[in-house]
């Protein structure tokens, strides 16, 4: 891969954006990330995955020199279909994506990042949608993801006046779950997504899969849904497990079986 490079600790794949100096989301990023996906998506010794990116950035935004000398509104409607697709891949994914945001997530890089299931960011970090400011609109599901996270207010707020928040803001808003030191970002998201990776990989994809409901359905889809995938998980061996161990008073042992 050109732009992407990926190793395992303790059951956590760590996946680097390096395309310096921004890490200006490109075609060829988005691609990669699928790549990545189907790389790790069958691997059982990968339970977690951690995005981070190389240098002063996770990612700056989107390559605006890919859209030089294009005229086509279709064009770009497939543009933006194709990042939806593989970023609502990433959303949907039968593992953990966590997001390590450091410097800037801004444009199709916060994009990115929200189609993750949690955002871990530096303090001093920066978290906006400037596309407005462009003469354009966010188009990697940022007008749709960004809502449910934050309210529709805030969003508002975020895209018409291209500012971005910071950190510590984004915790406030309820964009990221924590907040950390800089030079802590990486070690401290790391502690907690190997800590997930101890978990069955079962009980991770059915938890996954059951958490859109509360995006996207119902109350009472969601509720039907958690009933069918908990009669499903109680009968595995990892549940078994689980529950001897508890038992036992010992830290269980999960096969994913």
């Amino acid at each position: 891969m050109e732009f992407l490079s990926w190793k395992v600790e303790d059951g956590v794949a760590i996946i680097t954006i390096a395309r310096p100096p921004a890490n200006a989301l490109s075609r060829g990023i988005i691609a990669e990330v699928n790549a990545v996906l189907d790389a790790v998506e069958h691997d059982d010794a990968v339970r977690v995955l951690v995005l981070h990116g190389e240098g002063r950035f996770f990612s700056a935004g989107a390559d605006i020199k890919e859209f030089i000398g294009v005229e086509s509104g279709e064009e770009f409607t497939k543009l933006a279909s194709n990042g939806q697709q593989v970023f609502e891949r990433v959303e949907s994914f039968s593992k953990p994506v966590i997001a390590a945001i450091h410097g800037a997530a801004l444009g199709g890089g916060l994009e990115l990042a929200m189609s993750c299931h949690m955002r871990f960011v530096t303090e001093s970090a920066k978290l906006g949608l400037p596309e407005l400011q462009l003469g354009l609109i966010p188009g990697f599901g940022g007008t749709q993801r960004l809502p449910r996270y934050v309210g529709v207010a805030k969003a508002a707020e975020m895209m018409f006046t291209s500012e971005p928040i910071s950190g510590n803001e984004a915790v406030q808003w309820g964009l990221a779950n924590r907040s950390f030191p800089d030079e802590a970002l990486l070690e401290e998201t790391l502690k907690i997504a190997k800590s997930i990776a101890k978990k069955s990989p079962i009980t991770l994809k059915a938890a996954i899969q059951t958490l859109q409901y509360a995006k996207h359905a119902s109350f009472y889809e969601g509720i039907e849904a958690e009933a069918k995938s908990f009669g499903t998980v109680f009968v595995t061996e990892d549940a078994k497990e689980g529950i001897q161990a508890f038992i036992e008073k010992r830290e269980p042992v999960f096969t994913g079986k």
